[in-house]
C-alpha cells in the first residue's frame, strides 16, 4: 500500500498533498509507503508500481469552498481532468492514472482525496482554510489506509 502526496512546495494550495503526506507518514501503520512527488504521470505510474493499493492526495479546483475534501476513486472511472486544472502541474494525477489504466499498470484500489484549493499564487504557505483543512485530509487518507490494509 502507497500514499502519494503531489504538489509543488512553491505555489501556496498546490502543496496541500505534500503537507499531507508528511503528517500521514508520522502516523502511517507499518507497510505502509509514504512518498511525495511533484506530479509528473511517469513519475507517479512508476510510484504506483508494486502496489496493490494507492491513496494519492492532490490540490483540486472544482469551484467549491477551499479547504473541501473530495473522494474519487480511480479505478471505477476516469478522473475528471478539469478538476485537477488549477494545479501547477500541467499533466499529472488524471492522466497518470489513465496511462496505468491503459498499460495494465493500474493498482487494484486508487483513492484520490482531492482538497479543494483557492491560492495558486508563488509561496510557501498554504491559505488559511487550505490548513485547517490539512488535519481532516489526513483523517481521510488514514481512514482509507485502514479500510485497504484490512481486507488484504
Amino acid at each position: 500500500m502507497k500514499v502519494i502526496g503531489v504538489g509543488n512546495r512553491w505555489r501556496r494550495d498546490d502543496a496541500v498533498g505534500l503537507e499531507v503526506a508528511a503528517r500521514v507518514r508520522a502516523a502511517a501503520p507499518d507497510g505502509v509507503e509514504v512518498l511525495e512527488r511533484e506530479g509528473e504521470p511517469v513519475a507517479l505510474l512508476d510510484a504506483f508500481d508494486g502496489a496493490d493499493a494507492v491513496v494519492l492526495v492532490d490540490a483540486v479546483s472544482s469551484g467549491a469552498p477551499p479547504g473541501t475534501l473530495h473522494r474519487l476513486d480511480a479505478v471505477a472511472s476516469a478522473l475528471p481532468g478539469e478538476l485537477f486544472r488549477r494545479s501547477t502541474h500541467h499533466l499529472g494525477v488524471p492522466e497518470a492514472v489513465e496511462l496505468g489504466r491503459a498499460l495494465g499498470r493500474l493498482p487494484s484500489a486508487v483513492v484520490v482525496i482531492g482538497v479543494e484549493g483557492g491560492s495558486w499564487d508563488a509561496g510557501e504557505a498554504l491559505s488559511p482554510p487550505v490548513a485547517a483543512a490539512v488535519g481532516a485530509a489526513v483523517d481521510a487518507v488514514l481512514e482509507e489506509v485502514a479500510r485497504c490494509t484490512s481486507t488484504r
